[in-house]
């Protein structure tokens, strides 16, 4: 699945919100946070380990998830360059612009 697909859910972003602040958390753990059942945490869990957001890791009888920082920084990544290219679209319309105002106001002097 998509990240940014993966990451729609509101469920699912506050699930990763709860492990970006307690760096891991038990699957339990997280299910007792929502008033959603246990299967439908795991269901949750499940889309974001396909998307590689989170890993989880088997102790005992315990699955224990953490976020893959390697996925979430590649994500970031990308952002920035689609942040720089809007950022650039938006500098240009904007000199643009200024160019066509500027013209405007001489050509009534």
């Amino acid at each position: 699945m998509d990240k940014f697909a993966a990451l729609a859910d509101p469920t699912r972003r506050r699930i990763m919100e709860m492990l970006a602040a307690r760096r891991e958390l038990a699957a339990s753990e997280i299910s007792r946070e929502f008033s959603s059942t246990p299967s439908a945490i795991s269901q949750h869990l499940k889309v974001l380990r396909e998307a590689e957001l989170v890993q989880m890791e088997k102790r005992a009888q315990q699955r224990v998830y953490s976020i893959n920082t390697a996925e979430i920084e590649e994500m970031e990544q990308w952002l920035a360059r689609m942040r720089k290219f809007w950022n650039d679209r938006f500098d240009a319309l904007e000199a643009l612009l200024k160019a066509e105002d500027d013209q405007s106001r001489d050509k009534k002097s």
